[in-house]
């Protein structure tokens, strides 16, 4: 089977998390320059069989659009262009940093690491948006 890829993408830096072949479970693969992220999809969709892409959809607490939305629209439109054969689907991302933070606290990482490690979090997030979506996924499949 391919593997599943989620993008918890940032002004400055985005997060990538990967399932395992058989899409079991969520990684966190990297945290990259937003700059070098579609190099750097390109360069994985050559190494690794990806079916389908996860993009967290940023959204308030009320639903409304967050600013960063147009940023992630222009970015799939981008990759839609070049890369039509591999799906990217928006998937709601609200909470998944405040949950990322929270899990790394309660994981025990210092103070120090947190703050010179800033893109743990989008790693982390990447990682919980497609740990979300699987159990969405799998859930919906289960009720059809």
């Amino acid at each position: 089977m391919a593997r599943i890829l989620s993008i918890d993408y940032g002004k400055k830096r985005t997060g990538i998390a990967v399932t395992d072949p058989l899409q079991i479970i969520a990684n966190g693969l990297v945290t990259i320059a937003t700059a070098d992220l579609v190099t750097f999809l390109l360069q994985y969709i050559v190494k690794e069989t990806v079916e389908e892409i996860v993009i967290g959809r940023p959204t308030q607490p009320n639903g409304a659009p967050s600013e960063n939305l147009q940023r992630v629209e222009q970015f799939v439109k981008r990759w839609q262009k070049l890369q039509p054969t591999i799906p990217i689907v928006y998937y709601d991302e609200r909470y998944t940093s405040v949950l990322a933070h929270r899990a790394i606290i309660e994981s025990g990482v210092r103070k120090k690491v947190r703050r010179e490690n800033k893109g743990l979090v989008d790693e982390i997030s990447a990682t919980i948006l497609l740990q979300d979506y699987l159990q969405y996924k799998q859930f919906s499949q289960a009720h059809c």
